[in-house]
């Protein structure tokens, strides 16, 4: 008599859901289904979404499609929006109106770039957080540099990981018409970072000729001027591009769900991460609240997969679950074309030499063997062909 399939369903194909399937699928796979539904074709390697920017990688490199990456692999893929959720019966509900029932949740359904309350800012500002975003920073970078402009003015909101990092990619791109400037509401940029990497940035925006305005507030943003507010004095600036890199805001699937959350609405999880009141539903990345603070990054997300996937499949094998700990491996930024900053694990190191290791740190953490071999070939041959 054939056994009832126990139906693993992960919401989500960022770090977290693409790599808690790949981790279930390397386990024993006796009477398990996994199924993986985003409603991307695509998966993104996001640290390396700003080499897009300035042409050193391709789309392709790094944003392999789920159907490619999945291929050698049980998982079934099902490219679909997720319309809710009914948790009584265990059911998804996808937006063309089909449902999946499933056995055990897992909820990666990543962070989005919230749209602020400031004037102008669902008009004019770009976001840069998917594909679609750098695409579209691509295009208009194409046409300002197509235009008569002798200066190109751009602002780039906020001054954390990602505004620093595409900060610097501008600049490169747009070269001596550049004119980048960081806007940021606290007293330092990456004030989370080692002060290694701090001095290294700052260095590298300064090479650059970025300027850094600190302490001070976006009040406006209109089609070709931006409002700041810096120690009660309004300032009106012309600018010919506005990108927007503040903060995480949660996915809007998660808010309607009836499970603990934190005031801010992230999901509490164990230290196995399950979410309180339900062992059924697991949940990792930028949408939890973990007994312990960690930052919201792809090596976050990445550590928790494994632990994600050894979990489930111990909860159905009835094996002793492991509780996540995560290693801080140190911090990689990329500042400029071939160059970077690491730090971490007693390293500091910057420059070119830098850059390099980051890139096959990053080609390591490539999500399936397959794609890292497509990856390194091209980049081998281009750097010969160059």
């Amino acid at each position: 008599m054939q056994t009832t399939q126990t139906h693993i369903c992960i919401v989500g194909g960022g770090f977290g859901g693409l790599y808690t399937a790949l981790r279930l699928s390397q386990l024993p796979q006796a009477n398990l289904k996994i199924t993986l539904i985003d409603e991307n074709s695509h998966f993104l390697f996001s640290p390396l979404l700003y080499e897009y920017v300035t042409g050193e990688l391709e789309a392709w490199e790094i944003a392999p499609s789920f159907t490619e990456l999945l291929s050698q692999s049980p998982v079934q893929f099902i490219q679909a929006k997720v319309a809710g959720f009914d948790l009584s019966t265990k059911q998804i509900n996808l937006l063309n109106g089909e449902s999946l029932h499933y056995d055990f949740l897992v909820l990666s359904t990543g962070g989005t770039t919230p749209i602020s309350s400031v004037a102008g800012v669902r008009e004019y500002a770009l976001p840069f957080r998917t594909l679609t975003d750098a695409q579209r920073l691509q295009e208009k970078l194409k046409d300002l540099l197509s235009s008569n402009l002798d200066k190109i003015r751009v602002a780039v909101v906020g001054g954390g990981y990602s505004g620093v990092e595409l900060a610097c990619k501008v600049a490169d791109r747009l070269a001596e018409r550049s004119r980048v400037r960081i806007i940021e509401m606290g007293n330092s940029i990456i004030s989370s970072s080692s002060e290694f990497n701090q001095q290294t940035a700052t260095k590298a925006l300064a090479k650059r000729n970025i300027y850094v305005d600190t302490n001070t507030n976006v009040e406006s943003i209109s089609a070709n001027t931006i409002s700041l507010l810096n120690r009660g004095q309004l300032d009106v600036l012309p600018v010919e591009l506005v990108l927007w890199t503040v903060g995480t805001g949660i996915n809007e699937l998660i808010g309607p769900l009836d499970l603990p959350k934190t005031e801010r609405g992230l999901l509490k999880v164990n230290e196995f991460l399950q979410v309180e009141q339900d062992k059924s539903i697991f949940a990792l990345g930028d949408i939890v609240s973990f007994p312990e603070s960690l930052p919201k990054t792809a090596q976050v997300a990445i550590q928790q997969a494994d632990f994600c996937g050894w979990n489930l499949w111990a909860t159905i094998n009835n094996k002793p679950l492991l509780p996540f700990r995560y290693m801080a491996l140190g911090e990689m930024l990329s500042l400029g074309e071939d160059e970077a900053t690491i730090s971490g694990l007693g390293i500091n190191l910057e420059g070119p030499l830098a850059y390099l290791m980051r890139r096959l740190v990053y080609l390591y953490r490539l999500p399936t063997l397959k794609h890292q071999s497509s990856v390194a070939f091209h980049w081998l041959t281009r750097s010969i062909l160059q």
